[in-house]
């Protein structure tokens, strides 16, 4: 039978890329691409997220690596930032601090202040801490200051000596002197003109004693009185010291607080904090009178600090937070790890002689604190790692602020110090950029993601192959080459590029968006143009770069090919045999993709089990080859079981098979080996086959083709080429073909073959040469066909199973 219409001829293996469509000798004469190519689904989403203000619309960024999705987004970002800047219309920019919380030191307050004004404000507040240090000690140390302390000083002494000589003298008349002790006043009795040691007191007759104690009670009380109007004399002086000093100090200082409440009078909150500044100052006047501390030579800090106690000064540091006095515009921020710490700050601490000391001056932020007011790009594949990160970055978008909380905390455990920042409040546009799968997932399980993440940019990995998307193609090579100061590509080398970008995506009519992957290639081709001192890359360098690659990882190809040739792994490219046909699979190894043949065999015998799937049973297949497996059982019925029933049992193996099995593309290919089985015709085994059916015996397209016929391809010459060798595929799959040349050449030659087929009837035909037959009007194949002859055999068998089971009923319905 001939065969040979069946055939695909050369010219449609591989679309090929005619460099005299180019006008230009090289790209060194083209304008560099200033525009994305193929995206404008995702270009439009992005545009329209970006320019809605609205809750909710942040930005999800979906697509393969390697098509562009950072770059794009970044440029259109900068590009609106730009417009605003030209405009004027966007929100203004300001600067964040935090401030000692006087009320709740463990709180501090975070104040906003307009862009710019952070720094300053922190230089004012240390300018006048540097004052107050210079004035306040100047105004306790006049002569004037010192004449009126001394003053009141000596007057309370003078009023207390009064009243402890008034207190003597009471003693004396009643016959007692008083005396001053460590312990306090004491009361010793007088006889006779002199003072009682102890002894002679005891001596005393006990009436006289009696009355002796008795008076002494009595003074004592009195005693008693005089030291607490004592006390009170002394408290009245401290406090009135106390308000003289403040007098004074409020004097000094009020003028300096003046001049700043004056200037941030339309800001409450810094007004307030200026206000309980100079209160905190008012009331810790002793801090200005002492000598400042020298800090530690090892510790860094004075000694005071170092043993545990607190920067005295501590209220007049101010902790700028976040800083924009240099940002021009939105500010554009891009986190490559967003843990908690880099996203949402975080607390330092100074750990000093066994224990942890932080302020409200130990605070960092995070990005999602430096991007507020514009926008923040993140992987949402690390932020989903990240522990915590995602719950707290859904919680910063929906309540618009940001808490600085400890990660110990966000993980159940206990932190050192539990400081609690005032949350600054945000308005930022989250974009995460991810993959297509991870946006389903987060859609499906993520009742919280719809509401914040309302646009999705969805990048295509391929675009159409037409002249406008060439001519960007060669523009974006012009580009880079200038941008990486490369060497240029001439014409020829720009048309191995464009068809290394078709091949990539498996389509004729396509081409790759994967511009990493084409930016790869392209410094690879001109190193080896630079190897050859070449001016220009050419065609021959593209190709060498492109075979280059592929040696540095096609190690484990080999391998098998070269077991395949030694005969460890058994593949006939010659001969026929029945119920044996060579399957095409396709291995992906991370960074290798290749294609190899194995053997598929199927025998049938009498018996109702049907078909049985051995990669099955031994829990070797997924899913989708388990139906293809039962698609087969179908079409026979449909086919063939029209008048009887379909009794048979098969077996279908996949032969020196010990890893899983998955895909349908082998379903024609087992379809095949039990026809041959059931027909007795053998099938050739020069011919590979791919292709998955339906119940109606339609050869459906499948993925991996071009590496699957090159992989059987490897195998023949490696064995040799007999020429009548050659790979059968649907038909629905050439315009995916964009094989290797020196498989064209082969085909061309006449030493391999590519037969494209649509339906079975067609493959059985190729692969065996025998007419299939069509059914005829009385549901009969003409004899001689192969279709004949398996429907036949299966007639043959349900015979022989009813006869078979024909006894054994008459013997049950005896009984």
């Amino acid at each position: 039978m001939d065969i040979s219409k069946y055939e695909v001829p050369a010219d449609k293996l591989r679309w090929q890329c005619d460099p005299a469509i180019f006008d230009f000798n090289h790209t060194k004469h083209l304008a560099p691409l200033r525009e994305f190519v193929g995206q404008d689904r995702a270009i439009r989403a992005i545009e329209f997220g970006l320019a809605m203000n609205r809750e909710g619309y942040n930005i999800y960024v979906a697509g393969l690596t390697g098509t562009g999705k950072t770059s794009v987004v970044k440029t259109y970002i900068q590009r609106l930032v730009e417009r605003r800047k030209v405009e004027e219309n966007g929100p203004p920019l300001e600067d964040w601090c935090y401030l000692y919380n006087f009320a709740d030191p463990d709180r501090p307050q975070i104040i906003n202040l307009p862009q710019g004004k952070g720094k300053p404000f922190r230089d004012q507040i240390d300018n006048l801490l540097q004052r107050l240090k210079e004035e306040l000690p100047k105004a306790f140390s006049t002569q004037e200051y010192t004449n009126q302390r001394k003053k009141t000083v000596e007057e309370s002494q003078t009023k207390q000596q009064k009243f402890l000589e008034e207190m003597a003298e009471e003693a004396q008349r009643r016959g007692f002197q008083l005396q001053m002790t460590p312990v306090g006043p004491a009361l010793i009795p007088i006889f006779e003109g002199k003072p009682l040691s102890q002894a002679e007191y005891l001596a005393l007759e006990k009436p006289v004693r009696k009355e002796l104690e008795k008076k002494r009670t009595v003074l004592l009380k009195k005693i008693r009185t005089t030291f607490e109007k004592i006390r009170e004399l002394e408290n009245q002086t401290v406090e009135k010291l106390r308000n003289a000093d403040k007098a004074v100090a409020d004097f000094t200082i009020s003028r300096l607080f003046n001049a700043l409440m004056k200037e941030y009078q339309n800001s409450e909150r810094i007004t307030q904090y200026l206000n309980d500044l100079k209160s905190f100052t008012l009331n810790h006047l002793d801090i200005f009178k002492e000598k400042e501390e020298p800090s530690h030579p090892v510790l860094g800090v004075p000694v005071s600090q170092a043993i545990g106690e607190r920067d005295p000064f501590l209220p007049f540091k101010v902790n700028v937070f976040v800083d924009n006095s240099t940002t021009k515009g939105p500010p554009v921020v891009t986190e490559p790890n967003p843990n908690y710490v880099n996203l949402f700050g975080k607390i330092e601490r100074r750990f000093l002689l066994g224990g942890y000391l932080s302020d409200h001056t130990m605070l960092k932020p995070g990005a999602l604190h430096l991007a507020n007011g514009g926008y923040l790009l993140l992987s949402a594949n690390d932020v989903l790692t990240n522990p915590a990160v995602w719950p707290a970055l859904k919680r910063a978008i929906k309540t618009k602020e940001v808490r600085i909380e400890d990660p110990f905390e966000q993980l159940g455990l206990i932190s050192p110090q539990g400081l609690k920042p005032q949350p600054m409040p945000v308005n930022v546009k989250v974009i995460l950029i991810g993959d297509g799968l991870l946006y389903q997932l987060l859609s499906m399980y993520d009742e919280d993601f719809w509401e914040i993440f309302r646009v999705k940019a969805d990048f295509d990995f391929q675009l159409d192959n037409t002249p406008e998307n060439l001519k960007a193609f060669a523009a974006f090579i012009a580009g880079y080459c200038e941008e990486c100061e490369l060497h240029h590509f001439d014409r020829s080398g720009v048309a191995k590029v464009v068809e290394y970008a078709s091949r990539t995506v498996g389509d004729q009519e396509k081409l790759s968006s994967r511009f990493a992957w084409i930016k790869e290639l392209v410094e690879e081709a001109e190193h080896w143009a630079h190897q050859e001192s070449a001016s220009l890359v050419s065609a021959r360098h593209v190709e060498k770069a492109i075979e280059e690659r592929r040696f540095r990882h096609n190690l484990p190809d080999e391998r098998i090919r070269e077991m395949i040739e030694r005969g460890l792994i058994m593949i006939d490219t010659e001969g026929e045999v029945v119920g044996q046909v060579n399957g095409l699979s396709v291995y992906t190894l991370g960074d290798v993709t290749f294609g190899k043949p194995s053997r598929i065999t199927c025998k049938t015998f009498l018996g109702r089990d049907g078909l049985i799937n051995i990669e099955r049973e031994s829990q070797l297949s997924g899913r989708i080859h388990d139906k293809g497996v039962l698609i087969l059982s179908g079409y026979l019925g449909w086919k063939y079981a029209q008048e009887h029933p379909l009794s048979l049992s098969a077996s279908l193996c996949f032969e020196q098979s010990y890893e899983g099995v998955e895909g349908d593309s082998a379903s024609s290919a087992e379809l095949y080996a039990l026809l041959s089985s059931l027909s007795g015709v053998p099938i050739k085994q020069n011919i590979a086959v791919t292709g998955s059916v339906n119940q109606k015996g339609e050869i459906q397209p499948v993925g991996g083709v071009n590496q699957k016929i090159e992989g059987f391809f490897q195998v023949c010459r490696a064995k040799g080429l007999s020429g009548d060798q050659g790979v059968m595929i649907p038909s629905r799959n050439l315009k995916n073909l964009m094989l290797r040349p020196e498989v064209v050449e082969a085909v061309r030659e006449g030493k391999f073959h590519i037969y494209a087929v649509s339906t079975i009837d067609e493959g059985i035909e190729v692969i065996t040469g025998l007419e299939a037959g069509q059914k005829r009007e009385d549901g009969t194949y003409p004899e001689g066909t192969l279709n004949y002859l398996v429907a036949e055999k299966l007639k043959e068998m349900a015979l022989k199973l009813r006869e078979f089971y024909a006894p054994a009923t008459k013997e049950k319905k005896g009984k």
